[in-house]
């Protein structure tokens, strides 16, 4: 009968085994679940994993001094001697020496399991991402987003991808900045990335191409002069459906990506209420 204790053991292996097949697929499976689930869901749940793993293996157990001897129930069924019974049992058990080392190979098998993972979404991501492109591609993409962006804002005006993360990001919590009034803004490369597989690749990647398409007109409309934040955004999602046109979306799947973004506007501006669309909008 399986002990108590082993099923969360077993669980666990079932669920490692489970995440690194799921990996497997994320890295060599179609493009749509790569496109759904981003890059770092699957590390932090590798991670997370792989720690309750490093943990359950360094952690010291509750000692326990097992019984070696005979049940009851063996001595019952089959008898003992009972001045036998202080012989040393090891010998006769074959007891291997070194056990107290499971632990430790444990520990490093689950790092050892963690690195693999993280080095495979790198090497997956580096060849995937903005990264990956040529620098020729991406002065090519750079230069049709601004061509685009210079055709809302009235005015010949350039875009970059800030590939260094000082501008724009993680840190600062927006996908675009711009100076108003200016001829220069920047749009993270998760958003230029997205840019591109439509205008050069005709990829479509749901809400995440629609959201692409709105931070590029919203930073234009920025460098046409219009300061309001929820104003800003109101006018990117109208004029959002033409720019999305123009770089390869069909009328309707424009129209369908902009109504999209309008429903999620509540949900982008609840960390920052400036972008709050306006009720006139």
């Amino acid at each position: 009968m399986q002990q108590p204790a082993e099923r969360p053991a077993r669980r666990v292996a079932a669920l490692r085994i489970a995440l690194g097949l799921f990996v497997l697929a994320w890295i060599f499976g179609p493009y749509e679940l790569r496109s759904a689930v981003p890059v770092w869901l699957v590390f932090l749940v590798a991670l997370g994993l792989e720690l309750h793993f490093f943990l359950g293996a360094v952690r010291p157990g509750e000692p326990r001094e097992a019984d070696r001897g005979p049940q009851p129930v063996d001595l019952e069924r089959f008898g003992y001697p009972d001045e036998d019974a202080d012989e040393p049992l090891e010998p006769l058990l074959g007891v291997a020496a070194g056990g107290g080392r499971r632990p430790l190979r444990g520990a490093l098998a689950g790092l050892a399991v963690l690195g693999a993972v993280g080095l495979a979404l790198w090497f997956v991501e580096a060849r995937t991402g903005w990264d990956a492109l040529s620098a020729e591609t991406k002065s090519q993409a750079e230069v049709r987003f601004s061509a685009e962006a210079s055709r809302i804002a009235g005015k010949p005006v350039t875009v970059r991808c800030d590939e260094s993360g000082r501008r724009v990001g993680i840190i600062q919590h927006a996908d675009g900045a711009a100076v108003v009034g200016g001829d220069l803004a920047f749009l993270t490369p998760e958003r230029c990335l997205d840019l591109y597989r439509l205008a050069f690749k005709g990829e479509v990647r749901g809400s995440r191409t629609g959201r692409a398409v709105a931070v590029l007109a919203h930073e234009a409309w920025h460098l046409r002069g219009v300061r309001d934040e929820g104003e800003t955004e109101c006018l990117a999602l109208r004029s959002g459906v033409e720019l999305g046109r123009r770089l390869g979306l069909s009328q309707e799947t424009a129209g369908e990506l902009m109504r999209q973004q309008r429903a999620e506007n509540p949900l982008h501006a609840a960390r920052s209420p400036e972008y709050l669309l306006p009720p006139e909008c």
